[in-house]
């Protein structure tokens, strides 16, 4: 899925009508901190699902 620059200031823009200035900086470190979360949970399923298989190949 790529993306474009005009995709991106239309959502930016979208989300200064929406929100308001005041709000994107929360909504920036909401979104910064709950991707951050998924990335360490997938990282985590990840590195189980490693451990599950190399203990079945033994």
């Amino acid at each position: 899925m790529n993306i474009g620059f005009g995709e991106i200031a239309l959502i930016v823009f979208l989300a200064l009508l929406i929100f308001g200035p005041k709000k994107l900086p929360e909504l920036g470190k909401a979104a910064g901190k709950t991707l951050r979360e998924f990335k360490n949970a997938t990282k985590g399923i990840m590195d189980d699902e490693e451990k599950t298989t190399q203990n079945n190949g033994k």
